[in-house]
């Protein structure tokens, strides 16, 4: 089996498979699409993101996969997988694995992937060694903030100066285990409630809809008012649907939703591959010099009464 870069020659194989993938960047996939279409193979200019995409040939059908990676973060995404009928191929945790060389090349300390509970991508996923680390589940939230007609609810446009509070509460709601894969943000790209900021969202926009992904404290008040306000601070969504997104270490916002009449996703487990990063700027060990004697030190043995 062969392993290479995508490349224009491949158009034909892409236009095959393209309704035959499996997306594991949820997010990216409801805000900007198919990512086989014209909008996915259009972001592979985009300067600000890595962005790989490789084909594996010598198996009964050629495998597709595709990882992405944002300048600065210390981790990367399995972005999609094709064709989803051969995703019990013998051949495609390898290609996973070249996946998750190339994010190690950008720096990437972890690769995620976000996956269906029922999906037949797990034995490979597992087998290229990712493991589940949290559980998810997108809601759709679309209609619930029609009904505070407008209102922000307490919501602003986080600045800077937020940065420190947001960065204090994602300690403070994410597991000590988790802050190695999802490290606090160090850029704010969301709302943050104006109520002594116990509570965030990052907004992640594209033509096709918008994901939210709140930091809200347990010991908030008005919780659903909170939520619905947030969503109608998104004046200018137009007509794209609006979504959601809770980690299993935030499952009591999951009744608050439900009684706002947010439709819920089937539940994905988030799974996670831990990198190994080669030092290559280290400094040598200092050796002793010739001319110095080195004793050996001597260790008595202490006389215990027992």
């Amino acid at each position: 089996m062969t392993i290479r870069p995508l490349d224009l020659l491949d158009l034909p194989i892409i236009t095959r498979y393209r309704n035959d993938v499996i997306t594991l960047d949820s997010a990216r996939a409801l805000t900007r699409g198919h990512p086989l279409g014209a909008m996915g193979l259009l972001a592979y200019i985009n300067p600000a993101r890595h962005l790989y995409a490789a084909i594996a040939n010598g198996g009964e059908s050629a495998l597709l996969g595709s990882v992405t990676h944002t300048r600065g973060d210390t981790f990367a995404k399995l972005l999609y997988l094709a064709p989803s009928s051969r995703l019990d191929d013998p051949q495609l945790p390898a290609l996973i694995e070249h996946l998750a060389m190339q994010a190690g090349g950008w720096k990437a300390f972890h690769v995620t992937a976000e996956v269906d509970e029922t999906s037949d991508v797990f034995p490979a996923l597992r087998m290229a060694g990712f493991s589940v680390y949290a559980w998810q589940r997108l809601w759709d939230v679309t209609n619930i903030g029609k009904t505070v007609s407008g209102s922000s609810g307490g919501w602003r446009r986080a600045q800077s100066v937020d940065l420190h509070a947001v960065q204090s509460l994602h300690y403070q709601i994410m597991p000590p285990l988790l802050h190695p894969v999802e490290p606090a943000p160090r850029r704010l790209t969301g709302f943050v409630h104006a109520d002594n900021l116990k509570a965030y969202a990052n907004v992640t926009a594209g033509i096709y809809g918008i994901v939210l992904t709140p930091l809200i404290h347990p010991d908030e008040n008005n919780v659903s008012e909170k939520v619905a306000g947030l969503v109608s601070s998104l004046t200018d969504r137009g007509s794209r649907p609006v979504y959601l997104v809770v980690r299993s270490y935030q499952t009591w916002l999951e009744p608050v939703l439900e009684d706002l009449g947010a439709k819920a996703s089937p539940r994905q487990a988030v799974m996670a591959k831990h990198l190994a990063r080669l030092i290559t700027e280290g400094q040598p060990a200092r050796t002793v010099p010739a001319n110095v004697n080195v004793q050996p030190s001597r260790i008595s043995r202490m006389d215990i009464n027992e």
